[in-house]
């Protein structure tokens, strides 16, 4: 039972500390849709996500009106697509429009899935998915799409990371009137989970059930004013508090998800724990480090606050939810995190810190400006690099890069709401051009062998 101290305290971290649920994420299996005829395949994935999702925006705000909790966000992950491209060919686009029409409809923020697997290499539908990708991102609004490069018990498949450095390059030329949006709905993936509740990488995974919510909260801001409080404590102390604090903020996740799961009649899935950062001050989990004793995020000793902080987010976190999955720990997204953004245009936190920082932490390279003529052997070099801490950690990695058409180091991008406004910053030009042309795959490591 909640006590009043445990109201007031709940509702001040709302009010104050931009405590939110970012999103409620309904994942829907497409496989059934599957049709030869792909316009009789889009028929039915429109009917399908429309018949499920038709309350799911209703719902989220019900819920939201009556607790007082910030839901942010709406959103729907679907079966990848290449597998049903898999099944019926033909101009893998038309699946895209059908999901930006059935979003528009339902009234969801975000749809995705235009995603495809090929940690492995490619099956049928998968590279022909692969190249529409900046075609289908730059004709969609809502549209989010992902590639899944490597994993620990494939390797890397590196004929897939030399496309997806042109296709990067690609979405951002295609969208450069829109401040190169295209790039920033695309992740490239190392481990990616089959129900991560977060865009742009959400997909509905094949081992799922028909139909299932997942939920994501965020606290950032939350964390950071707990420290705040015990300014003189020792380190022990400080994961003692973060621990306790992720308990507190996963335990509304969890009562959003059960509700939202009761009231539209599908399975509550996972609650993702993650501290999903956002441009407002104060929501900013670059502020959490600095609150530990940094001068600024990136200074030496990052790496080392943020695996304190995304351990004892774990570990608070875990015991407050009946099912935890997704991505769960700390995300450090440059262009979302006011404080990350500070420190990206101070010149204190380089690509190679924020490389390291991925090792520690949950995702990876995550919007991330780079400049707009960046060649796209470099980008598949970043991306090889990320999935290779991903494979050999055992741990999700990600890649989010939005090359800026036409501008430079110095200059900046703006995308508006939670994407927030992105920093060029410089990257290693030397050129990998021979060791991604090369193909093959990276083998996976040897302690992928159990079984």
């Amino acid at each position: 039972m909640l006590n009043t101290r445990d109201i007031l305290e709940t509702i001040r971290m709302i009010q104050d500390e931009n405590l939110d649920i970012r999103t409620i994420t309904m994942g829907i299996s497409l496989l059934d849709c599957a049709d030869s005829d792909i316009n009789k395949a889009c028929t039915k994935i429109h009917a399908k996500i429309s018949r499920l999702a038709e309350n799911l925006v209703c719902v989220g705000d019900d819920i939201g009106r009556e607790y007082g909790i910030p839901i942010i966000n709406k959103r729907v992950a679907v079966t990848p697509i290449a597998m049903l491209l898999a099944a019926s060919g033909g101009a893998p686009v038309a699946y895209a429009r059908t999901l930006e029409r059935a979003a528009q409809d339902v009234g969801v923020n975000f749809i995705g899935g235009y995603s495809a697997l090929v940690q492995k290499g490619f099956a049928a539908g998968d590279e022909a998915l692969i190249r529409s990708i900046p075609e289908a991102l730059a004709a969609t609004e809502h549209v989010c799409s992902s590639v899944n490069i490597g994993s620990t018990k494939a390797g890397i498949n590196m004929d897939a990371v030399a496309l997806m450095g042109r296709i990067i390059r690609e979405c951002a030329e295609r969208t450069a009137d829109r401040n190169c949006i295209g790039a920033a709905k695309l992740v490239a993936f190392c481990n990616a989970p089959e129900d991560n509740p977060f865009m742009a990488g959400a997909f509905h995974g094949a081992g799922e059930p028909d139909c299932v919510v997942n939920v994501g909260v965020s606290g950032p801001g939350v964390v950071r004013n707990a420290i705040a409080k015990i300014a003189d404590a020792d380190i022990t102390e400080i994961a003692d508090v973060v621990k306790k604090t992720a308990f507190k903020i996963t335990r509304i996740g969890q009562l959003v998800a059960t509700q939202a799961a009761e009231r539209l009649g599908v399975p509550f899935g996972i609650v993702d724990l993650s501290l999903a950062p956002t441009p407002a001050v104060g929501d900013s989990v670059a502020y959490i480090l600095e609150e530990m004793g940094l001068e600024q995020c990136g200074a030496h000793g990052t790496t080392a606050a943020l695996a304190l902080l995304n351990d004892a987010v774990k570990k608070g976190g875990v015991m407050a939810s009946s099912h935890v999955g997704g991505l769960s720990g700390a995300f450090i997204p440059v262009s979302e995190d006011a404080g990350m953004i500070a420190a990206a245009r101070s010149g204190v936190l380089s690509i190679e810190k924020l490389e390291a920082m991925t090792a520690v932490c949950s995702v990876g390279l995550d919007m991330i400006v780079v400049p707009g003529d960046t060649p796209a052997e470099v980008l598949s070099a970043v991306l090889a690099d990320e999935a290779a801490i991903g494979m050999v950690n055992g741990k999700t990695t990600a890649v989010r890069l939005i090359p800026a058409i036409g501008r430079g180091v110095g200059e900046e991008l703006e995308f508006g709401g939670l994407l927030g406004s992105g920093p060029v910053m410089p990257l290693n030009t030397k050129s990998p051009a021979k060791f991604i042309s090369r193909g093959g795959r990276i083998p996976a490591p040897i302690h992928s062998l159990k079984n």
